[in-house]
């Protein structure tokens, strides 16, 4: 199977960036599922219903969250409705919507998406993020039930994310972080085959700060006082992510690539388009 994973889309500019490139690269690379980090796409903070319909019409099979998963209101009632949002499994026992689900994709296979939160570094005390996921891959194991399965870890720490690959390490087809909206360096096939990235960076504007305009955390940083809110920054965005290529006898990853397209960074995926 072929599979393209997202990292965080921000604001205006990654949303545009998504919709306006993710259906030409569906088809170059012929992706059997896309998964896509929507948490920060309606104005940095959050998705609303409507960016959600975006996203998903452009191409998206699913849309993952994060910390900021109900930061629109309305999101708290639209993902009861639209099985294709997923929020962190372990987020709050009483939140709505669901941390993981099995979607169909081309010829009669499953996917597994999965997402959870972990607690380094984290604004609020979440449960076990390593517990949570070991019970759901226990119950739906890659070359079995599902021949694919994707877990977005959101967290800041790189050692958690790591930690969390190895520990998924032949059981999960890709492990991604995602939260921080810097692409790390390290893609990789583990020695069990599952696919790792400790960050899939962001769908956004790189020239800003972690996809915000640079004025108001250049102040902040500087000076230590705020002059207003956080706004996304609107230069043309690079799509950051990973692409991955699963064997769906077994599961395991087959070929992993770092992806980068448009924008200000150097190009890198699959094959040119």
């Amino acid at each position: 199977m072929k599979l393209l994973f997202l990292g965080d889309v921000v604001g205006r500019s990654g949303r545009t960036a998504v919709i306006e490139n993710l259906p030409r690269l569906r088809a170059a690379w012929k992706l059997d599922f896309v998964v896509v980090n929507g948490e920060n796409a309606t104005n940095g903070a959050g998705l609303s219903g409507e960016h959600a319909k975006q996203l998903l019409d452009a191409g998206a099979d699913v849309l993952t969250l994060g910390d900021h998963a109900f930061d629109q209101k309305d999101m708290m009632t639209h993902i009861e409705s639209e099985p294709r949002i997923i929020r962190p499994i372990n987020y709050a026992k009483t939140a709505p919507g669901r941390g993981y689900r099995i979607f169909d994709a081309p010829g009669g296979r499953k996917v597994l998406v999965a997402q959870v939160l972990g607690q380094v570094f984290m604004s609020r005390p979440y449960d076990d993020p390593f517990s949570a996921i070991e019970t759901v891959l226990k119950s739906h194991p890659a070359g079995g039930l599902v021949q694919a399965s994707i877990i977005d870890v959101h967290c800041e720490a790189t050692s958690e994310k790591m930690a969390m690959g190895h520990w998924c390490d032949g059981k999960a087809s890709l492990v991604v972080g995602t939260h921080t909206h810097v692409a790390t360096a390290d893609a990789q096939i583990l020695g069990g085959g599952t696919a790792f990235q400790s960050d899939a960076g962001m769908c956004g504007d790189y020239n800003s700060v972690i996809g915000m305009d640079k004025a108001e955390p250049l102040r902040r940083f500087v000076t230590g006082m705020s002059k207003g809110r956080f706004q996304p920054a609107e230069g043309e965005a690079t799509l950051s992510g990973i692409y991955v290529e699963t064997d769906d006898r077994t599961g395991k990853a087959t070929r992993v690539e770092m992806v980068r397209h448009g924008g200000c960074l150097s190009p890198s995926g699959p094959a040119p388009v």
